[in-house]
């Protein structure tokens, strides 16, 4: 039904929030041939993450409709949900009724703190879920509190990414054993993961619990977001002595400045002296003289802003307004009833599925 590497790999969603839909779209946009399954009450739409795959609205509660979903599980590779610990279990889709109808099903579950551990069963979100994995605390400025990355770094790296790298392996796995595997997802465990390198350079004392003191967390002066004539900002990562040289170069600063840098008690009047260079030129201006060179610096633009610059459009970074995978997908669409039956479902499932409500892909 659609093209890419995934194609012909078949995905049932049963839709959460955040995280498990980012999922769904990512192995949609990968070419895998999902159908979501969204609950009653539940508000559809997900900021877009709800793309490229058909959403049919059903209550599971229901005997009949959990029936059908049964029905459907011999056909399909994976089924990921999004539900809190043992909701699955009531409705009689946890894993161990689903591998009892197909033992070859990848079944991913995602939640923030996992299935087990003392915060399984309570609520959170993605703030919560990054604030006790030390990848919070690393995003703060000297003397500020920790700065939340949106739900970027939890909800989608940590989780969506996360879930997507687990299903992919056990697809893998599976192809060699022919047997499928639980895969229980959690956000913290991801983010943690994330966190390998800001670990490792703690444990060897290459980074500090105090914020704002550290190379990559606005510490370094050559390493920060710097306000422009316009009162834009322009970011600025010129780590590497060559990198620096020629962000010296375009800001104009003298040579004691640029012997300044390898001396962390200095850096308070190098980043004074970068600051005051930065305030001379609009945000514009500055990213249009840095075109060419290799002084790692860049504008901070906005959502709006973003689609429109060059480097996204030679990329096709967006289609429709939308970011898109470039990957060479072609756009499908499809109903719910279309998929079931090219997954090769039997007629009377397919009917049945026809009669939930549904919204194409797109």
């Amino acid at each position: 039904m659609t093209d890419g590497p995934l194609r012909g790999v078949r995905v049932l969603e049963l839709l959460g929030i955040g995280p498990e839909p980012f999922a769904g779209m990512l192995l949609a946009d990968l070419g895998a041939d999902v159908l979501a399954l969204r609950r009653p009450g539940q508000v559809p739409g997900g900021g877009g993450l709800e793309r490229g795959r058909p959403v049919a609205g059903v209550n599971l509660k229901d005997a009949g409709t959990a029936d059908v979903v049964r029905g459907l599980l011999p056909s399909v590779d994976v089924l990921l949900e999004g539900y809190r610990p043992g909701v699955a279990e009531r409705l009689g889709l946890g894993p161990e009724d689903c591998h009892a109808i197909n033992p070859r099903l990848v079944y991913g579950r995602m939640t923030g703190w996992g299935q087990t551990g003392p915060l399984a069963a309570t609520a959170g979100h993605d703030i919560n879920y990054i604030a006790v994995t030390g990848a919070l605390h690393a995003a703060a400025r000297a003397g500020q509190p920790p700065t939340p990355p949106a739900n970027l770094l939890g909800d989608f790296g940590g989780g969506g990414m996360y879930l997507v790298t687990a299903v992919l392996a056990a697809l893998v796995e599976r192809a060699r054993t022919s047997t499928g595997r639980v895969l229980d997802v959690a956000i913290t465990d991801g983010t943690t993961y994330l966190a390998s390198m800001l670990y490792g350079m703690h444990r060897d004392g290459q980074w500090r619990d105090e914020a704002g003191t550290n190379l990559l967390d606005t510490g370094a002066p050559y390493y920060d977001v710097y306000a422009c004539a316009d009162g834009r900002h322009v970011a600025i990562g010129a780590l590497e002595p060559q990198f620096f040289a020629a962000l010296a170069d375009l800001l104009g600063l003298g040579p004691q400045l640029r012997e300044d840098r390898d001396d962390p008690a200095r850096w308070p009047a190098l980043r004074a002296a970068i600051a005051a260079a930065v305030l001379t030129r609009t945000r514009d201006e500055w990213a249009a003289l840095a075109v060419g060179t290799d002084a790692c610096l860049t504008p901070v633009l906005t959502l709006s802003e973003a689609p429109r610059h060059g480097q996204a459009v030679a990329r096709a970074a967006f289609a429709d307004g939308m970011p898109r995978l470039p990957l060479g997908r072609a756009a499908a669409t499809a109903s719910a009833a279309d998929v079931v039956r090219a997954w090769g479902a039997p007629p009377e499932l397919a009917a049945a599925v026809a009669q939930w409500p549904s919204t194409p892909t797109r």
